[in-house]
């Protein structure tokens, strides 16, 4: 009988508001990304407030809805993400809501990979959360 391996945990990447705007316009170095975690059978998340930031109500929303539509649902916004997220502002004196918000669901999954434009803010939350990759688009 052949030995079974333990399965590994899923894998998961979470979009942030630079990263779906990015694939909204088909750049080659966000949909590489994306085409890879469809191939590793990642989660592929938006989170809600990703919504609020790249969302108007116009048609220059096309875009940006072609890709939601993509990658399925936006996740829901627990009340202990939202704690954890004011922890990570606490404890980097930092101000950005929805960045702090992107990196505590990471952290909620269990580990992610953040596709980004904005590297430099969530690498500072991320720190120290070895679970949390940061990618810049």
């Amino acid at each position: 009988m052949a030995r079974r391996r333990p399965s590994s945990p899923p894998q998961h990447l979470i979009l942030d508001s630079g990263a779906v705007i990015a694939l909204s316009r088909q750049e080659q170095r966000a949909r590489a990304f994306l085409r890879r975690a469809v191939e590793l059978d990642a989660e592929v998340r938006v989170p809600v407030v990703v919504l609020a930031e790249t969302v108007r109500g116009s048609q220059r929303d096309a875009g940006v809805n072609r890709v939601l539509a993509a990658v399925g649902d936006t996740s829901p916004l627990p009340a202990e993400v939202g704690r954890r997220a004011g922890r990570l502002l606490g404890r980097t004196r930092r101000s950005d809501t929805i960045d702090a918000i992107v990196v505590a669901e990471a952290i909620a999954a269990g580990g992610a990979v953040i596709l980004t434009g904005d590297p430099d803010d969530l690498s500072a939350l991320a720190a120290g959360e070895p679970a949390v990759s940061i990618r810049a688009v």
